[in-house]
């Protein structure tokens, strides 16, 4: 296959199974002048499962800035370039957002050459809504940090997506079970196309018994879905929201009162401001 000249490919590769992987995505590793890879030796092992020779250089979250430039001026000068991590779609909670950005930024052409990503495989087989979701990545490793991280996705109505470790799987779900509560729904997807796959449902406070029960369930590459919270009437005055609002008007007017609230419940403002006074008997003083 002969390729144009002066592009950069993003090119995923298999997360898993080394079957996954287009046609397409293995012309083009064999014929770009050279692959920026996040782990060579890791790369290496796939490359040669395929008979692919090419030059391969580290491009990893320690490097990715110095190495740039680089690597985009050999583009430049005539060369093309392939994009992978060590598995899945690139950028995605991977290095290669910078190379990127700075390749478009100097006009050179990026050309995305799609297959398997870790957070898609699991939404498409998790059995939760996927007509709108929310990807975190990996949340933060200190418990106050990865509580405040959940707090401030409770209450988003969408599916919610996280990666994790597994030496820190059951310590993120209990925190999901005290953030979230124990009845919402979630899914853990473990070694995606791996021969130990494994999909399972549950409410969180079923998920943290089935965990703990399980060794083997917490080992290898982990994905966690969430359900969404449940959509609320945007005109439902909150006992929360009753509490802000009460708050505010102390040192505040009403208007700016409830425009406070709602920008901190979501609340629609006139719902609020409508209430505010109704509770003081049609004065707005």
């Amino acid at each position: 296959m002969i390729l144009e000249k002066q592009i950069l490919y993003v090119v995923a590769t298999p997360i898993g199974n080394l079957e996954d992987i287009s046609l397409r995505a293995r012309d083009i590793l064999a014929g770009v002048d050279c692959i920026a890879a996040e782990d060579t030796r890791h790369s290496s092992r796939l490359l040669q499962h395929y008979g692919i020779n090419t030059h391969c250089v580290a491009l990893h979250e320690h490097n990715e800035r110095k190495v740039t430039d680089k690597l985009l001026q050999q583009i430049q000068e005539g060369q093309n370039l392939a994009l992978i991590s060590d598995a899945g779609t690139p950028l995605l909670s991977d290095p290669g957002y910078h190379l990127v950005k700075e390749a478009r930024s100097r006009g050179i052409r990026v050309v995305p050459v799609p297959g398997a990503c870790a957070l898609i495989a699991a939404l498409s087989a998790s059995g939760l809504p996927t007509d709108c979701f929310y990807f975190e990545g990996f949340l933060p490793v200190k418990p106050g940090a990865r509580c405040k991280q959940l707090a401030a996705v409770r209450n988003y109505t969408g599916t919610l997506i996280f990666y994790e470790s597994p030496h820190r799987i059951e310590e993120t779900i209990q925190d999901m079970l005290t953030v979230f509560g124990a009845e919402r729904e979630a899914v853990l997807a473990r070694e995606l196309t791996k021969t130990y796959e494994t999909i399972h449902g549950d409410r969180l406070g079923a998920l943290i018994t089935w965990l703990a029960q399980d060794p083997n369930q917490r080992r290898g590459e982990m994905v966690i879905l969430v359900h969404g919270a449940e959509k609320r009437d945007e005109s439902d005055i909150t006992p929360e929201a009753e509490r802000i609002l009460a708050i505010l008007q102390r040192d505040l007017p009403v208007k700016q009162a409830a425009a406070l609230t709602a920008e901190i419940t979501g609340i629609k403002k006139n719902r609020l401001y409508q209430h505010a006074i109704a509770e003081r008997g049609g004065n707005d003083e």
